[in-house]
């Protein structure tokens, strides 16, 4: 009998029943289990008394946990959305502050309360004074009573920037003895460079003025001219705008962007065109100029010369292991012969001139198919599965283009230098890398947000190394995923080890909570695991301090870097090597950042050095050897970021 009671506390407590009914936990030592916590959680009260029925025939009183008073409120907090996108609009431009002699311009009267300008450039004028220092171009003088009758349209900054300028300098920039101008021809054909840096050649392109194919002879007709000069001008400072910051704004496209974007200081622009002696070199340095951009412009070129072989239809739901057989192998040796390296097909040669188009897939063939793996980064295992076989049937020269194109729009929105030292996580990748120069890059795996739990996509700086570290309970998923077992047990983070607090910072028991009124925020509660194996952090994390709770960490869950496809988080990103990037952002050992998780507390370490974080997304990527890799679009922004192209593209070219 007493070992029936002991055994029920086996049950209840989790101990050992060897150790119990052995006698190696004594009657006293039992009542501590009561006495101690074992069945209250941590509390400082008494609850009712309710009888236990042991499932082995004994019974005993115990206190049960209380019952919960409140409805359960069936919440979920949801995932940030993707939105349809609202592209920039152009505006029509007005030129009444070019139309009167610099001398003459009015003072423009004060602006009525909440009227405001419907016309791009419409804003103060210039002090009369300043505007009559500036020389006087007489044939632009002459030419500019033209605009009045001119319609141009153009983005709201390009064209207060155009009126400023011409404002403050009123002559011609592209015209020279009643003709088109050399430098004007020279910066026509930079635009004409656009799509070799990814951007669109009809944003930039315009008609000359006819007659001008003769530069030489009768001038041409003035309003042919202003017109032009203004035309040319306004393309110029859109492929500006467009070259350093990008055509989307990304926070516009989904919930999960938070990019800050640019300003470009096109009032200068001009000015500086003016003085520049190279416009072709002063327009084409207005993209980013970084090594991973100019990559990728590379692989752009080469790649628009390649004519696509038609692609290997391998059927679907296909899955072949070694020693199997497959009707579908002829076409997995095809697919492996267009998509192989020219050194992995030289290494195989024999077993691929001796492949007669068999079903078998024997030793050999398994060979290949591992080399193919490892050359593509795939799990080594020979086994021709999903990820594979993606890997085989390749995508063609167009979609790469494509996927280049995305790549450097989003640079764009980065800044043109990432840093000397910088961490950089690609989330399609699946992969993250500390750079500094002069050095070689520490590249590892991670584990990336679940498409419902999506990674953000943003910048910012790393500030601190924290050991052994408490995990936080994100509120999304004490509501989405614990509050379920929390309404079948209140108990339940008590017994699995979490720590409950108060907003005062009370610790209480998870059965005291309302977790109706948790649910929806009439209480508000901090849960944390604390540290130890089994911490959700692992041994170390590595903070950026966000608004969206993002940081890089360990974790006890290290099989799964050996998936191929890594999407299992909920936002956050595991690191494969967690101590060696703390080291590296540290500018310490890795046997520092050993000693310091075996001190066994909670503590952390500063990082004073100024290190910029990319918690990016590129399905198209360079290696540090230049080599672009090509990636799945894991949450399908390649979608919404050719949509926002399209729709930026029948917004510019709309006629109003």
């Amino acid at each position: 009998m007493v070992c029936k009671l002991r055994l029920a506390v086996l049950v209840l407590a989790g101990l050992g029943a060897a150790e119990l009914c052995s006698g190696a936990i004594g009657p006293a030592a039992a009542q501590g289990f009561f006495d101690g916590g074992a069945f209250y959680p941590p509390r400082y009260e008494r609850r009712p008394v309710q009888r236990y029925r042991s499932p082995y025939g004994s019974s005993f009183w115990w206190n049960a946990p209380p019952r919960q008073q409140a409805p359960r409120v069936q919440a979920y907090v949801s995932s940030p959305k993707y939105y349809t996108y609202e592209p920039d609009q152009l505006a029509d431009v007005s030129f009444a502050a070019l139309l009167a002699p610099p001398e003459a311009a009015p003072e423009a009267a004060p602006e009525a309360p909440g009227d405001a300008a419907s016309d791009v450039g419409a804003g103060p004028a210039a002090p009369a004074d300043d505007a009559a220092e500036a020389p006087v171009d007489e044939a632009f003088a002459a030419a500019r009573a033209s605009l009045g009758a001119y319609r141009l349209r153009a983005l709201p900054q390009v064209g207060e920037a155009l009126i400023g300028h011409y404002r403050a300098h009123p002559t011609f920039l592209w015209v020279e003895n009643g003709h088109v101008s050399g430098r004007a021809y020279e910066a026509i054909t930079a635009l004409q460079r656009a799509e070799r840096f990814g951007l669109a050649g009809e944003d930039y392109a315009l008609e000359l003025p006819a007659g001008s194919a003769a530069r030489e002879g009768e001038a041409l007709h003035a309003p042919s001219l202003i017109e032009f000069e203004m035309a040319l001008s306004a393309k110029v400072l859109t492929y500006v705008l467009d070259a350093n910051r990008g055509r989307i704004d990304p926070n516009r496209l989904s919930g999960y962007h938070d990019l800050k974007r640019k300003t470009v200081d096109l009032a200068a622009a001009l000015g500086d065109i003016a003085a520049s002696e190279d416009i072709g070199r002063y327009l084409d340095g207005q993209n980013p100029g970084n090594t991973a951009f100019t990559a990728l412009v590379a692989e752009l070129e080469k790649l628009r010369q390649v004519e696509s072989p038609k692609p290997v239809k391998i059927a679907d739901g296909t899955l072949l292991r070694p020693g199997g057989e497959s009707p579908e192998l002829a076409n997995i040796v095809a697919a492996i012969r267009l998509s192989g390296s020219p050194e992995l097909l030289g290494e195989h040669e024999a077993t691929l001139a001796g492949y007669g188009g068999g079903t078998l897939y024997g030793e050999a063939l398994v060979a290949l198919v591992r080399g193919f793996q490892r050359e593509k980064g795939l799990h080594v295992d020979g086994v021709v599965g999903q990820n594979t076989i993606r890997a085989m049937v390749p995508e063609t020269a167009a979609d790469r283009v494509h996927k280049i194109e995305l790549a450097l729009e989003r640079l764009r929105w980065l800044p043109r230098e990432l840093g000397r030292r910088h961490v950089f996580i690609n989330q399609p990748a699946f992969m993250a890398s500390y750079m500094e120069e002069g050095k070689v890059p520490l590249t590892m795996r991670i584990v990336a947000g679940q498409k419902s739990n999506q990674t953000y996509f943003f910048v910012d700086r790393v500030e601190k190394v924290e050991y052994n570290p408490y995990w936080g309970v994100p509120y999304s998923i004490i509501v989405n995923e614990m509050l379920p077992q929390l309404y079948a047990d209140p108990s339940y983070l008590d017994r699995a080890g979490y720590e409950v607090t108060t907003a005062s910072g009370a610790r209480v028991s998870s059965s005291q909570i309302d977790w109706g009124a948790v649910a929806t925020k009439q209480t508000s509660v901090n849960v944390r695991q604390p540290p130890g194996g089994g911490n959700a952090l692992g041994r170390v994390k590595i903070l950026f301090p966000n608004r969206h709770a993002i940081y890089m960490h360990d974790t006890p869950h290290k099989e799964l870097f050996e998936r191929d496809s890594r999407a299992f988080s909920h936002g956050c990103v595991r690191l494969q090597r967690p101590r060696e990037m703390a080291a590296a952002v540290l500018g310490r050992s890795v046997e520092y950042v050993d000693a310091r998780i075996a001190e066994g507390r909670n503590d952390s370490d500063e990082i004073a050095a100024d290190i910029p974080i990319y918690v990016s997304y590129f399905t198209a990527w360079p290696e540090p050897d230049g080599t672009v890799r090509f990636y799945d679009d894991m949450y399908e922004r390649d979608m919404y970021l050719t949509r926002a192209i399209e729709a930026t593209a029948s917004a510019r070219h709309a006629e109003s």
